[in-house]
């Protein structure tokens, strides 16, 4: 039986047109802030990174990292 850990980041941001937005970085390093991630989230508003359906990136709502463990059943 093999196990599997995955983690992914997940930042939501809110948009122009009150929508919520998540961006998923899958194996983000150990260790991570939330002031790290937060300033990486500000910086992709500021340079209006991704262009989403229901507008621009306006602003932060939250982050958080999501761990998934699979075990194989053989």
């Amino acid at each position: 039986m093999a196990d599997t850990n995955t983690r992914t980041l997940e930042m939501v941001f809110t948009t122009a047109a009150g929508k919520e937005v998540t961006v998923a970085v899958k194996d983000p390093k150990e260790g991570l802030t939330l002031a790290e991630v937060q300033a990486v989230m500000e910086s992709i508003i500021a340079r209006n990174i991704f262009v989403s359906t229901s507008g621009d990136l306006v602003s932060v709502k939250e982050a958080q990292i999501r761990q998934l463990a699979i075990t194989e059943l053989t």
